[in-house]
């Protein structure tokens, strides 16, 4: 892998660990994703003028479809996952979905992008996903909904590998723009989700009352951590991007760990070393 891919790709997760962060303090629903969504679309719209006038990116049909497709993955795993959490346990929801990712993201990308995996590569993702499962807690008895939670858990894993490969079609194959890849589907889901913003404009109110810094930083580094990813994506292969920026959960565990005194702390860094072992062997092959 190279320096530069791993360079992004460790820094998307960074900027992906912060936003959740103040996510999880804000604890807000769909008008909390329209509400950054729109500031998304406000901040970044220079730079999308930017990109359409300085690079004059070519659009076809297909470019179109995969816009709205993109649109329409990211929108499903948001609602899908937060309807997991309502309906079942976070413990397993969370950890099944994260896990499951990246490993139907590169099984997808050998199938589908013809992309080559060496038993290092498979290896080091499997180490990385290992570690993820068991950093979040992993599978604990008492789960409630066991059925639910694992349905849940499984359909967005199967969205967060869906996106993953469809984007890196669209960026490495198409030549989209990674950052107009993004703004699109934060328009769509501006759009889409208006209704249910409107209807929780109360809730709105008070998150950017007293969540104005939280609600901003979301719409900063949200869009910034997954162009970050998908600019890697433009040379760098799914099998190494996709298990490697699941680091974002291991700086997220430990920063509730520090931060929100969420426990476990000793636990959790056994853990982390495994993934950094993961990361190791991956970054490596």
């Amino acid at each position: 892998m190279s320096l530069a891919g791993f360079a992004l790709v460790l820094a998307a997760a960074f900027c992906h660990a912060t936003w959740n962060f103040f996510v999880k303090r804000i604890n807000g629903g769909a008008e909390l994703i329209w509400l950054f969504s729109l500031f998304t679309v406000l901040i970044y719209l220079p730079l999308a003028v930017w990109v359409v006038v300085v690079q004059q990116p070519e659009f076809g049909p297909w470019s179109y479809l995969f816009l709205a497709g993109s649109t329409a993955l990211h929108l499903g795993y948001f609602l899908l996952l937060q309807a997991g959490y309502r309906g079942g346990d976070l413990s397993l929801v969370y950890p099944v979905a994260r896990a499951t990712g990246p490993l139907l993201s590169t099984s997808f990308a050998v199938m589908v992008l013809g992309e080559r995996l060496s038993l290092q590569m498979a290896g080091g993702a499997l180490v990385i996903v290992l570690g993820v499962l068991m950093l979040t807690g992993g599978p604990r008895s008492g789960v409630r909904q066991l059925g639910v939670s694992l349905a849940f858990g499984l359909g967005a894993g199967t969205l967060i590998g869906s996106y993953t490969v469809w984007d890196a079609y669209a960026v490495s194959v198409l030549l989209v723009p990674p950052l107009l890849l993004d703004y699109a589907s934060n328009v769509g889901r501006l759009v889409i989700l208006a209704p249910a913003a409107y209807r929780a404009r109360t809730a709105m109110g008070s998150h950017w009352r007293n969540h104005k810094g939280g609600v901003l930083a979301i719409a900063v580094l949200s869009p910034l951590a997954y162009i970050l990813v998908l600019y890697a994506l433009t040379f760098t292969p799914v099998a190494y991007v996709a298990p490697l920026r699941e680091s974002s959960v291991l700086l997220g565990v430990l920063a509730g760990s520090l931060l929100l005194n969420e426990g476990r702390l000793r636990q959790r860094l056994v853990w982390a070393v495994v993934i950094l072992a993961g990361m190791a062997l991956l970054v490596s092959a």
